[in-house]
């Protein structure tokens, strides 16, 4: 059970900018943009450090790792599609509970892009 005071603990990578292939009109085929990536991953109320040791608890350098493979992969169409491979790559860690997911395209005119709140589905 979640301390009431405390409340669950996150781990984040915020403002993480990255050039990938993303875009489903036709100008934003075949060229890179800048993205930035936020994503906030909640962990599950048991997980802790205790021992002071990296395996006690998940890594936001998973994170960055799998941010840079999805986008090695090749071109994405939706931002919404990029954000959700994040959040279930993110989620198949059964020590994250819930994560949420800001994707910002920084080069067409005003910033936009997408948020989205996914919760892991336990057994």
């Amino acid at each position: 059970m979640t301390d009431p005071v405390s409340g669950p603990d996150s781990i984040f990578v915020s403002d993480f900018v990255i050039d990938c292939h993303i875009g489903v009109y036709a100008e934003e085929k075949g060229v890179t943009q800048k993205v930035r990536i936020s994503v906030e991953a909640t962990l599950a109320a048991e997980v802790r450090s205790v021992r002071d040791e990296m395996v006690e608890v998940p890594s936001y350098a998973d994170i960055i790792d799998c941010i840079e493979a999805i986008a090695a992969k090749g071109h994405i169409n939706l931002v919404e599609t990029f954000a959700e491979r994040i959040a279930e790559h993110t989620l198949a860690d059964k020590r994250i509970a819930a994560v949420k997911v800001r994707i910002e395209k920084l080069e067409r005119g005003p910033v936009r892009g997408v948020e989205i709140r996914r919760v892991h589905k336990r057994g």
